[in-house]
């Protein structure tokens, strides 16, 4: 067992509120459709104003040692409710206004500007999983049936380490990593091996169908945002989990 899914576990009596999962947890064992989540503290500063940051696995720290579920693992989240934890860690640490620096698409020039983040919508998914959390998809090109499963938060960690660990000078096979752990079937065949031999041999229209598909069956959060540049042009922009998402801490 991964103890460090554990972490925080511990302290699940502090202060703490509950977040709604935007997947309504119905791709966890545990079927939660909400989490406890712990507040930030100057503890937590340690770990957001280090230098390697993002290469430390920012995320993954912060849901391992904010979620106050015993028995719940981290490593099993979708991205849209990392999403949903990672705003309301925010907006309780800063509040709802978030500072962007843009660019107005008439003049070139960049400008600042901010936007409140207090509700965002949910996008619903257009297809709806089995009772196991996996979607049928029929593959235009091979003409396979295949089960398909959405990618987890340890999914992308070990896809992220498996790119860094690859020879320099070589171009890590990543499009069919994720696509042998998102394939958990082949015409009813769930042997590991035979799924990594068809991969590997996937016609690139497949491929590409499957990533199109995919999207029609992640619940999404919308986090698209206008705003008026001072040319009077409207920019239109995502809210990212990226620098400026964390600007608050620098």
């Amino acid at each position: 067992m991964d103890q460090s899914a554990q972490y925080g576990q511990m302290d699940f009596n502090l202060p703490h509120d509950v977040v709604s999962l935007p997947s309504k947890g119905i791709f966890y064992k545990s079927k939660k459709e909400s989490l406890k989540v712990g507040y930030l503290t100057a503890v937590d500063e340690n770990l957001l104003t280090s230098p390697n940051i993002f290469k430390e696995g920012i995320v993954y720290n912060l849901m391992k040692s904010k979620i106050y579920e015993p028995g719940f693992d981290v490593n099993q989240m979708l991205d849209v409710d990392i999403q949903a934890v990672l705003i309301f860690l925010r907006n309780t640490s800063f509040g709802s206004e978030y500072e962007y620096s843009l660019v107005d698409p008439k003049t070139k020039m960049r400008f600042d500007t901010s936007v409140v983040v207090e509700e965002i919508n949910i996008k619903k998914p257009t297809n709806n999983p089995d009772d196991n959390g996996l979607f049928e998809f029929m593959l235009p090109k091979s003409k396979k049936n295949v089960k398909l499963r959405l990618l987890t938060l340890g999914d992308n960690r070990e896809i992220d380490k498996f790119q860094e660990q690859y020879p320099q000078g070589m171009v890590a096979p990543i499009v069919t990593k994720r696509l042998e752990k998102q394939i958990v079937s082949l015409e009813g065949d769930t042997n590991k091996e035979n799924i990594s031999k068809f991969v590997n041999q996937m016609p690139i229209m497949d491929s590409k169908e499957i990533r199109k598909f995919i999207r029609t069956c992640e619940p999404q959060l919308d986090l698209t945002k206008h705003v008026i540049a001072p040319s009077g042009e409207k920019v239109t922009f995502d809210v990212t989990f990226g620098a400026e998402f964390f600007r608050p801490f620098f």
